[in-house]
């Protein structure tokens, strides 16, 4: 116990201590400003005046930050609406009528002899055609309402034909809904095939090129998560 009393008393006595020679030393420094102020005012007012300016650029790179970032928002909504509206018109075509327009797409991007099936039994291959460096296209065209999704069984099927049947370089699985399961969509990808949702299909029809799509295969709606 009175090793501990011992201890606050000294605990006590370094704080007095410090606080003694702080109020020294903040005097001191009065003292040495009041003493030296011709020279020291240019000193802190340039130190107030980078200080402001510094908060003041601060203030305006946020807010240049938040505005560009709300335009980047309101830009995707807007592409977002215009691939909606392009695609109210698709969603009115019939499944024939459907696949005619993918075929009219890949012709508008320099496909050649593009040939649509337009019965069943034809094994996935919807549309067929070649790219403009000559490598063959096979399309798979499932029009669906929105919200559906591509399950696996659809993607299996044309897995299995696309390439063994058709001899397929590029093949192509087009839906007008929003997804594929993540079962079909990780098919597609161990197997190259390739996936365009609903708002890859909305950019097709707004005018991006096919070949420029491709790549994506799968991204950017849809399934928002690639096994």
């Amino acid at each position: 116990m009175a090793a501990r009393r011992r201890h606050r008393r000294l605990k006590k006595q370094t704080r007095r201590q410090l606080q003694i020679w702080g109020a020294a030393a903040a005097g001191l420094a009065v003292v040495w400003v009041a003493g030296n102020w011709s020279t020291v005012w240019p000193v802190l007012v340039t130190a107030l005046a980078a200080a402001a300016l510094g908060g003041s650029g601060w203030a305006l790179l946020r807010a240049h930050r938040q505005a560009a970032g709300r335009d980047r928002a309101w830009r995707a909504q807007e592409e977002a609406r215009a691939r909606e509206l392009s695609m109210a018109q698709v969603d009115a075509l019939t499944w024939q009528e459907f696949e005619t327009y993918i075929a009219e797409l890949c012709r508008r991007d320099g496909c050649r002899e593009v040939v649509v099936s337009g019965k069943s039994g034809d094994l996935g291959a919807d549309v067929v055609g070649y790219l403009a460096d000559g490598r063959k296209l096979v399309i798979q065209c499932k029009k669906y309402a929105a919200h559906r999704s591509v399950g696996s069984q659809d993607m299996q099927k044309f897995v299995g034909t696309a390439r063994l049947e058709h001899g397929a370089d590029i093949a192509l699985f087009v839906t007008t809904c929003r997804a594929f399961t993540s079962a079909a969509l990780g098919l597609a990808l161990r197997q190259d095939i390739v996936a365009l949702h609903r708002d890859l299909l909305g950019s097709w029809v707004k005018g991006a090129h096919l070949e420029s799509l491709i790549p994506l295969n799968g991204n950017g709606g849809g399934t928002r998560r690639r096994p």
